[in-house]
């Protein structure tokens, strides 16, 4: 007969088909269903918190929830950190987990449900006469709420006898969030009719755009209104028309674009948490810009916010299309752009805006320049890509450098929380979820040596498709750039420069020390190979930590 554990598996395989994690006492036979019983495929990873970090990424790259598992105890108490990442950015999953045994704490167990409430996740506890409904609920949970959420299994219940699976209803959830009520009606209405007069009318999405599916609907109020438009780094490329779009806004947009930012009259945001990072610590607008914002949040997220709707992004975007058409005499889909003679956009050279500065081949301390670097890299990378990054300095970088197709092709794990060292496991994550597509990690010496255990992991899972670049300046570069310039003792803040292509090597990849432009031949050659016989790249650029990312700077100026 079909143990509890089997209930969890089977239903949950109904509705995710990736797991990733680490097997122990508390989820052996969790797992042993999984592997026997269902479809869904478990991908090992070497450390606790990789399975969380996986599914966090599955999802971000895919938009399909997955699960992550560990053990009770210490298992448990490793995914901490990337359980708090995944709160704080929002991001569904489903962490099975054993847990004590329902006759109380052993010497060795601890309060799981306590240590996740800490951090935002709520657990669901199973029992024999309920595994699989509750496991249906923690799914709905996590859907509903865009959160993680705990799935405990206790340790005597595990192996326990249950009888036939239940038929479990499906997860119910919520429809589209709505305009309610006279004042978000009349609230739409304003905000309608200042894009419909505005002189230079600005559009601005982020993640939350994305989510809602907005893109189109973003796309013809943008060109109805012959608005400028940029995003957050979280929701690059949600605007279809990249004609007019400025890029990413705050510290990874070009200087240029940013001031054009600064013209706006009247600014829209959909679906972004304006966070300081974001609005460039309260400088993306002029003082004399209105700011409306839409978003499913309970209130407007920033103080420089004049007008606010609660509203799913692409509901609200259709709506104020038919509002703006409606009022300028045209049919929803026709491109009159308010009848204006020449739009703000028109008038404007934005490709010029939107270009960064190249650097040089090296720095002035003779190490490579990682500007030049990240350019040629762009040049040589596959189109067909998804960028995983880890947290660091080097973020800057990637996210300037190396455009993407859409937001779930560029995903940074990590820096909700503020955390580094999980980037080998979101290779895997995003691995499984493209399956076709070429995952390329970005990752600082501080955070690739953290993580190190799930090295093998990314090789393994990504195969000939995966690529990491590590921008290695010996150094834990964010701590130096700030607290170093403060004059603090730098020496907790250097790393003895590691050998990351001898690392590769170990675990069956190619390693490749990058100290020149040339030496980027390699990748140019590896792009044009076959995937399915070439290696997992490794790229270990020895690149100087004096020259500082844009964004870096804002900080530094905001800190100083």
């Amino acid at each position: 007969m079909p143990t509890v554990s089997a209930h969890v598996a089977l239903t949950l395989a109904q509705h995710i088909d990736a797991v990733f994690g680490v097997m122990g006492n508390g989820n052996a036979y969790f797992l042993d269903a999984i592997e026997k019983q269902t479809d869904a495929v478990f991908t090992a990873v070497r450390h606790e918190q990789g399975a969380v970090v996986a599914a966090d990424a599955h999802f971000r790259a895919s938009g399909r929830i997955a699960c992550g598992t560990s053990t009770y105890g210490a298992g448990f108490t490793n995914t901490i950190t990337a359980l708090a990442e995944s709160v704080q950015a929002h991001v569904p999953l489903v962490l099975v987990v054993g847990d004590e045994p329902t006759s109380g704490p052993r010497p060795w167990d601890v309060d799981q449900i306590a240590l996740a409430s800490a951090v935002g996740a709520r657990t669901y506890t199973v029992g024999r006469a309920d595994a699989a409904a509750t496991t249906v609920i923690a799914i709905e949970h996590a859907l509903t709420y865009r959160v993680p959420v705990v799935l405990a299994i206790p340790y005597d219940v595990a192996a326990l006898e249950a009888g036939p699976v239940p038929e479990a209803p499906q997860p119910v959830v919520p429809a589209p969030l709505a305009p309610r009520g006279a004042f978000a009606e009349g609230m739409l209405d304003e905000i309608a009719e200042a894009l419909r007069s505005a002189r230079h009318p600005f559009l601005l999405a982020g993640r939350g755009a994305w989510l809602a599916d907005a893109g189109a609907a973003l796309g013809e109020l943008a060109a109805v209104t012959g608005a400028l438009t940029a995003t957050s780094a979280l929701g690059r490329r949600v605007f279809p028309d990249g004609r007019y779009d400025l890029g990413v806004t705050g510290g990874f947009g070009a200087e240029a674009a940013m001031r054009l930012v600064r013209e706006a009259d009247v600014a829209v945001v959909f679906g972004a948490s304006l966070n300081q990072f974001t609005m460039r610590f309260g400088d993306l607008f002029a003082p004399g810009t209105r700011v409306f914002q839409i978003d499913t949040a309970p209130a407007a997220t920033h103080p420089h916010v004049g007008g606010f709707v609660r509203a799913d992004a692409r509901v609200a975007a259709e709506a104020l299309v038919a509002r703006v058409a409606a009022a300028s005499g045209t049919v929803p889909g026709a491109a009159s752009e308010t009848g204006r003679a020449r739009p703000w956009r028109e008038s404007v050279d934005v490709a010029a805006a939107r270009t960064y500065e190249g650097g040089d081949e090296f720095a002035p301390d003779g190490r490579l320049d990682p500007r030049s670097a990240a350019r040629r890299i762009a040049e040589l990378l596959p189109d067909d890509r998804v960028v995983v990054s880890d947290g660091g300095h080097f973020i800057g970088w990637a996210n300037m450098y190396w455009p993407v197709a859409a937001p779930d092709r560029m995903m940074m794990v990590g820096t909700a929380f503020q955390a580094i060292g999980l980037g080998w496991p979101s290779v895997v994550g995003a691995a499984l979820a493209r399956r076709e597509s070429t995952i390329v990690l970005t990752s600082g010496d501080g955070g690739g040596l953290m993580a190190i255990a799930d090295l093998e992991s990314a090789v393994r899972a990504a195969g000939g498709r995966g690529i990491a670049v590590i921008w290695n300046d010996a150094a834990y570069g964010a701590e130096v750039n700030l607290y170093g310039l403060k004059g603090l003792a730098d020496e907790p803040m250097r790393i003895p420069e590691v050998d990351f292509a001898a690392f590769a090597a170990a675990v069956g990849a190619e390693g490749v020390v990058v100290r020149t432009l040339a030496d980027l031949d390699r990748l140019a050659a590896w792009a044009h190979e076959d995937a399915a016989t070439r290696r997992f790249l490794l790229l270990d650029l020895r690149i100087s930590g004096d020259v500082i990312a844009p964004y870096q700077q804002e900080i530094i100026r905001v800190n100083s």
